[in-house]
């Protein structure tokens, strides 16, 4: 099974390709319908479809690992979720099984800044119709269009707290990544050193100051998100709503 396969001799992605162009139009396509559509989405089986998301994630990623497992190619210094992504991916599935708001605080900004970097610039070998194609991309449009749902259909708001909310997540999380590098010499979220290809890093500054520098256009990034997406008086979602009175 080639397409399951480690090798990507007859997958070698290229970024802007035809398929690369068709996952882009899908992401604006679906999130254009997400919120025409959003009054159509307030069902009351939108429950079972969340579920049912959150089930798949989980499934394509368990598979995800099974792959790099059965490929040789699963190490502790790479394979660990630890990647902004990976982290996201998580948070989607947290959110999607809980529907708790501290969740989507985090992920708003984690998945658009993050996720979607990662669609319009992947970091990728394979190409359609290998699983890794699948994979990394169904993984990374969900991880976008999950909290953009939860924005327009369930009412949930970033606010200019939720943009320290996500500074302390990410800050107490960096000295325990920094750790696990240490311990696996690993790479994770770029804290050990910048990539080997030429990346936004590189104009950040040397290391370790570029971190700081990530740190900086993170809160500027954030609070042009909390702009687009937030407002500025309070309202309960619709879950919250839907909360029984004590």
């Amino acid at each position: 099974m080639e397409w399951f396969g480690r090798s990507s001799k007859n997958y070698d992605f290229e970024m802007f390709s035809i398929s690369h162009f068709f996952i882009i139009a899908l992401l604006l396509i679906v999130a254009t319908c997400i919120y025409l559509f959003k009054e159509h989405l307030k069902s009351p089986k939108a429950r079972a479809w969340e579920i049912g998301a959150a089930i798949s994630l989980i499934l394509i990623e368990a598979a995800y690992h099974y792959w790099m497992f059965i490929n040789g190619s699963w190490d502790i210094s790479h394979a660990i979720p630890l990647e902004l992504c990976s982290i996201s991916l998580i948070l989607n599935i947290i959110l999607l099984l809980t529907r708790k708001k501290i969740i989507y605080e985090i992920l708003l900004f984690t998945a658009l800044l993050g996720a979607s970097q990662a669609v319009f610039t992947p970091l990728l070998n394979y190409d359609f119709p290998h699983f890794r194609f699948f994979h990394f991309f169904y993984t990374h449009l969900m991880t976008i269009w999950v909290p953009l749902y939860f924005t327009w259909v369930k009412g949930y708001r970033p606010t200019l707290w939720s943009v320290l909310k996500l500074f302390i997540f990410l800050n107490v999380m960096l000295p325990f990544i920094m750790l696990i590098n240490n311990l696996v010499g690993g790479n994770y979220m770029f804290l050990s050193h910048k990539p080997n290809s030429a990346s936004l890093l590189d104009v950040l500054g040397p290391y370790p100051w570029y971190i700081l520098s990530l740190e900086g256009l993170l809160i500027l990034l954030s609070l042009i998100v909390w702009t687009l997406f937030g407002e500025k008086t309070a309202r309960k979602t619709e879950v919250e709503r839907n909360l029984p009175m004590s």
